[in-house]
């Protein structure tokens, strides 16, 4: 089969395509290229950032990650949270934006106030739940009047609860995101795919799951990378909860806040603090790339 020949303005129109995205391009591998080949450089060296010395230390900074106590319990905690966080609130943003949806009366007014944690910064809605759920805030009193709990429990520095709040709030402020992604591409759902189901005899839950779960299924995909992304690389929330400090013993230390913390809190961790980076973002990217392929497998069935 002969390929067709390129026009004269379809030669243009090329040139001036790629002409628009040279400095892009440039200004990217500057300053997002460099910086990655130069944190790969850092992870073989122990870094003085005093004096700027660098020692090669070679394969060291990484074989010293697997036998950190407290990596490992970075790692852990950061595998917990985004194997919690991700599942629930993709589903709950799933289900709110099918029942705003629907008919129901009042749904302009649900959907701002569902919508108003996203408009909030990180850094306040920590500080707002920290507020509610120490020893005398709201959460505390409410459970001690329903008769629950004999005595206050301190949520923030018990290590059974202070990653559980955390997610919490994550999971709070991040489903009204998701939410409207899910709603607006329901605003595209044909009628007619409803008024086929409701003449079969579907019920709401057989709708749900036959024609809204599979019509979302490419926003599903999106929804489920970006939540992982975030969640692996989580840092604010920690980092205001526990003060910089992955506390109580850290139990809501996450590589980032890990990483964080050797590159700007210990003399000579730079290079540590490199490697981490580096394993974090190949941890990242073979999570997501087992999500695509999976969902690649499935659109073949």
């Amino acid at each position: 089969m002969k390929r067709k020949k390129t026009t004269a303005s379809q030669k243009r129109e090329y040139t001036q395509a790629f002409a628009f995205l040279t400095p892009a391009v440039i200004v990217t591998g500057i300053f997002i290229g460099l910086a990655i080949l130069f944190v790969i450089y850092l992870s073989f060296h122990k870094v003085n950032l005093f004096t700027g010395e660098y020692t090669f230390v070679g394969l060291e900074n990484y074989l010293r990650v697997f036998k950190d106590d407290t990596a490992r319990i970075a790692l852990k905690n950061t595998l917990t949270f985004s194997l919690i966080v991700v599942p629930i609130q993709t589903f709950l943003a799933l289900v709110i934006a099918s029942i705003l949806n629907s008919k129901l009366r009042g749904k302009m007014f649900f959907r701002t106030v569902y919508f108003l944690p996203t408009l909030t910064s990180s850094s306040a809605l920590t500080l707002i739940f920290m507020f509610m759920f120490s020893v005398t805030g709201p959460v505390n009193a409410m459970l001690l009047k329903a008769g629950f709990i004999d005595s206050s429990i301190n949520f923030l520095q018990d290590t059974d609860f202070t990653l559980k709040v955390i997610m919490m709030m994550n999971i709070w402020s991040t489903v009204p995101y998701y939410m409207t992604l899910y709603l607006a591409t329901l605003q595209d759902l044909p009628a007619a795919m409803y008024e086929a189901a409701a003449i079969d005899g579907a019920g709401p839950c057989r709708t749900f799951f036959s024609i809204i779960v599979p019509y979302l299924k490419s926003m599903t995909t999106y929804v489920l990378l970006t939540g992982i992304i975030g969640t692996l690389q989580m840092f604010d929330q920690a980092y205001i909860f526990s003060n910089g400090s992955g506390g109580p013993e850290n139990s809501t230390l996450t590589v980032s806040l890990m990483v964080y913390r050797y590159a700007f809190g210990t003399q000579n961790a730079m290079g540590f603090a490199a490697t981490l980076a580096i394993i974090l973002a190949v941890l990242i990217f073979i999570i997501s790339a087992l999500a695509q392929r999976a969902n690649k497998a499935e659109s073949l069935y």
